[in-house]
């Protein structure tokens, strides 16, 4: 637990730092092309935190990682960063307002209450799936291999 609570921690703290940088130190309008990069600087992290996440769980067992062992733990990871990242958000909207959350896709199209459930929602599942989609290759390549003849149940 301690591992994912890390890891998670990391990711979100890469996130509060773009926002709070870009837009609210150099106020760097919605639709320039800076945001382009965060997509990939926050996936990124993601993928290096999962990974560094799964190593350290990989020492701690002795360098026996299973695949399901694997994937346990970078969903942990996946999930400490959607409900720390979603927790910020919320934080953000009550301190600063809606700004923010106006520069959301279709913000201007329904009531606030409608478009934070939509933003924060779609923040935690699409950080959970995309979790899920990392752990599953990186405990592909790190998981520990049974010999062919081995009747050992995964």
């Amino acid at each position: 637990m301690k591992i994912a609570i890390k890891y998670g921690l990391i990711i979100t703290a890469v996130v509060v730092v773009w926002v709070v940088v870009i837009r609210f130190l150099l106020n760097v309008e919605p639709d320039s092309k800076v945001h382009l990069i965060a997509p990939l600087l926050f996936n990124v992290t993601a993928i290096l935190a999962i990974l560094q996440g799964m190593r350290a769980r990989k020492n701690e067992l002795g360098g026996n990682l299973r695949f399901k062992e694997g994937i346990k733990t970078g969903m942990g990871i996946s999930l400490v960063y959607a409900l720390s990242a979603c927790l910020f958000f919320v934080i953000e909207f009550v301190v600063a307002g809606p700004k923010l959350l106006m520069s959301e896709a279709g913000a201007q199209e329904g009531p606030m209450w409608k478009v934070a459930a939509f933003a924060y929602g779609g923040l935690f599942v699409g950080s959970l799936v995309f979790g899920l989609i990392y752990s599953t290759l990186i405990a592909f390549f790190l998981a520990r291999r049974l010999p062919r003849d081995s009747n050992e149940v995964i």
